[in-house]
């Protein structure tokens, strides 16, 4: 994940300030590309064990989105045990496999981008590696996440369709695709894609901005170069709580949306569904449904995502040292 602090400089190539030796550009290409695979890897690794972690409670949280079932602990609690008693336990995990197909690409997508991105808006503003400023750093976060999910909004849709249907509707994701593509038509595949990026863009904005932000004041008050694991939990479910709050009523949207072949319902834009969601549940109960389930999810998963991505990224570092020494 992109650190407000470096474990080590970042090498930003002055091809147009100081002329690079040809024998030296085999070796920087190879380090580039390095770099990018590292990041690829990691992201993947980070979005796989997080979305796996709170999986059962993701399922229920969007099972309450897409209904117009008040919201209540309790009432998430007897959901989470019905299901069990009815499906099994493995049941709490469906539509996991279609997170996994989704989330692996997308979360290796937007980390590496977001690595990407902050080179990038570093050397358009003069950083030269440094921490960014505060509103590079939440360009470069709310650009990763827009990548990411223009990329892979079709593995999203499918992953809302398999969380709220029973396995005898979809038996598993490539059914999901045919079906819609037969009965819905290919354009189904992207509605709600307009709520999407318009909660990406905040989230993945904020996110990014809070994780760095706070790895920053610390790096300046402790002296440390690198906080520890439990602080970068810590920082991570700061993150994460700012960045899903502040999109959450876009999130209810677009599963509405999604869903809306297979609910009963039909929702043309995003304000008339907004508009029904008020009418018929209310501003708060309607729109914020769930929220208080995403208070606890939300800030595991993506605590667990940047520290995961942050030690792989470091222990990938020094695996690729310890090699070139041997050599």
């Amino acid at each position: 994940m992109g650190n407000g602090v470096r474990e080590g400089p970042v090498d930003f190539k002055q091809q147009d300030v100081e002329p690079v030796p040809s024998a030296h550009l085999p070796s920087e290409d190879n380090q580039e590309k390095k770099k990018v695979l590292n990041s690829l890897m990691s992201g993947a690794l980070a979005g796989a064990v997080a979305k796996t972690a709170v999986a059962p409670l993701d399922r229920t949280k969007i099972m309450f989105q897409v209904s117009s079932k008040r919201f209540s602990a309790k009432e998430a609690y007897r959901l989470i045990y019905h299901t069990y008693l009815n499906e099994g336990f493995w049941s709490l995990w469906r539509g996991n496999s279609a997170t996994m197909v989704r989330v692996i690409p997308y979360a290796a997508i937007q980390f590496c981008a977001h690595e990407e991105y902050k080179q990038l808006l570093g050397s358009y503003y003069g950083f030269q590696g440094k921490a960014l400023t505060p509103f590079p750093r939440f360009i470069a976060g709310s650009l990763a996440g827009t990548t990411a999910a223009m990329l892979t909004y079709p593995l999203d849709m499918v992953r809302a369709r398999m969380a709220v249907t029973p396995k005898e509707m979809y038996s598993n994701i490539v059914h999901v695709f045919i079906r819609i593509s037969r009965e819905e038509g290919l354009k189904t595949l992207y509605r709600g894609f307009t709520p999407t990026i318009l909660g990406v863009i905040p989230y993945a904005g904020l996110s990014f901005f809070t994780y760095e932000t706070l790895k920053k004041i610390h790096a300046d008050h402790s002296g440390k170069l690198q906080p520890s694991p439990p602080e970068r939990l810590l920082f991570g479910a700061c993150a994460g709580l700012i960045g899903q709050s502040a999109s959450y009523p876009l999130d209810v949207v677009r599963r509405r949306m999604q869903t809306a072949g297979v609910m009963g319902h039909t929702y043309s834009s995003i304000l008339l569904t907004m508009q029904e969601i008020i009418r018929e549940e209310g501003l708060i109960r309607g729109l914020y449904k769930g929220l208080s389930m995403n208070w606890v999810k939300g800030p595991i998963a993506v605590g667990i995502s940047f520290t995961t991505f942050d030690l792989t990224q470091i222990l990938l570092r020094k695996l690729q040292h310890s090699t070139n020494v041997e050599r």
